[in-house]
């Protein structure tokens, strides 16, 4: 760094305090392992279809006619995201359904949105 880079340690206003807890190194492990689920366009549409289902639920019917993918490369895309928890499966009869799951989703959501109310927002 130049010491035209280098800002000084006594300016005013450089270093605010935190207002809520920053993420371990395990949350942050465990947080990165879902956001790769979600890292591919397949899967976060995969994701948005079954949120979007009343209920935050789908029949595999209702997810394989929407991509123009093999029934075998879908149902890898929704082990991903079964495996790594964002949703459950649920055989009824020949189909599965599946659901998202609301607490995985409130996980990725809170890290993403800032507390305004400890900021005075």
């Amino acid at each position: 760094m130049s010491n035209q880079e280098r800002v000084p340690t006594d300016a005013v206003g450089c270093c605010s305090p935190l207002v809520r807890e920053p993420l371990s190194s395990e949350q942050a492990v465990e947080l990165a392992r879902l956001f790769k689920a979600m890292g591919d366009p397949v899967r976060l549409r995969l994701l948005s279809l079954i949120a979007s289902h009343a209920g935050g639920e789908a029949c595999v019917c209702d997810l394989t006619g929407v991509f123009e993918l093999s029934g075998p490369t879908i149902s890898h895309h929704l082990k991903v995201l079964r495996e790594a928890g964002l949703i459950t499966g649920e055989r009824r009869g020949t189909w599965v359904y599946y659901r998202v799951e609301p607490d995985a989703l409130g996980r990725l959501s809170a890290i993403l949105v800032p507390d305004v109310a400890a900021v005075g927002g």
